[in-house]
C-alpha cells in the first residue's frame, strides 16, 4: 500500500456518514466460552477505536444451522448492533473474515429499516382510533342498516302474532 493512498482513505473517511449496521457472526462450536468473550471484546474494542459506537451486544447462544458451514453443523449466534461509518464497518467484515475463529458473518444496514418504522408509527399515532371515538348505536337510531330494523320488527311482531291464535281459541 502506498503512503499516500493511506492518507487518502483518511482523509475521506471524514465524509462518510455514521450509520447503524447489525452485525452477526457465528463462532466455531469448539471454542471455549472465555474465548468467545474474548473475542467479541476484541471486536467491540475495534469499532470503538475506530470511531464507531457499540450500541448493544447480545449473545445468543449455541443453535444448529441451517447447513454444514466449513464441517460444523452448530455454532455460538453474536449480535451486535454499532453505528459507524462505511470504512470502518468494511474493516471490522475484514476482520471477521480472517479470524479463524468466526465460520459465517452477516452485516446488514438497519438506520433506513428504523427511520420507516418510526414514520409509520409518527402516522398511526396521528390517526384518530375508530374505535375509541365513534359510540356505540343507540337503539332505534336511524343508523341501523335495512336488515337490522327488518329483524327487528319481526321480533316485535312475533309475540303480537303469537297472541292472536290463543285469544281465537278461548272463545
Amino acid at each position: 500500500m502506498r503512503v499516500g493512498a493511506k492518507q487518502n482513505f483518511a482523509e475521506r473517511s471524514d465524509t462518510y456518514m455514521s450509520r447503524t449496521y447489525e452485525v452477526m457472526y457465528i463462532v466455531r462450536p469448539d471454542v471455549e466460552e472465555e474465548d468467545i468473550d474474548k473475542l467479541i471484546a476484541g471486536f467491540e474494542k475495534n469499532v470503538t477505536s475506530g470511531g464507531g459506537e457499540v450500541k448493544s451486544t447480545e449473545k445468543m447462544g449455541r443453535r444448529r444451522l441451517a447447513y454444514t458451514v466449513r464441517k460444523f453443523n452448530d455454532g455460538f449466534y453474536v449480535l451486535m448492533t454499532i453505528d459507524a461509518k462505511g470504512p470502518l464497518v468494511a474493516e471490522i467484515e475484514r476482520r471477521l473474515r480472517v479470524s479463524e475463529q468466526v465460520i459465517k458473518f452477516i452485516t446488514v444496514r438497519i438506520d433506513e429499516e428504523e427511520k420507516r418504522l418510526a414514520k409509520i408509527k409518527a402516522i398511526r399515532d396521528t390517526r384518530i382510533k375508530r374505535s375509541a371515538t365513534a359510540p356505540a348505536p343507540a337503539e332505534g337510531s336511524a343508523a341501523e342498516t335495512p336488515e337490522a330494523a327488518e329483524a327487528a320488527e319481526a321480533a316485535e311482531a312475533a309475540p303480537a302474532d303469537a297472541a292472536v291464535p290463543s285469544e281465537s281459541a278461548a272463545v
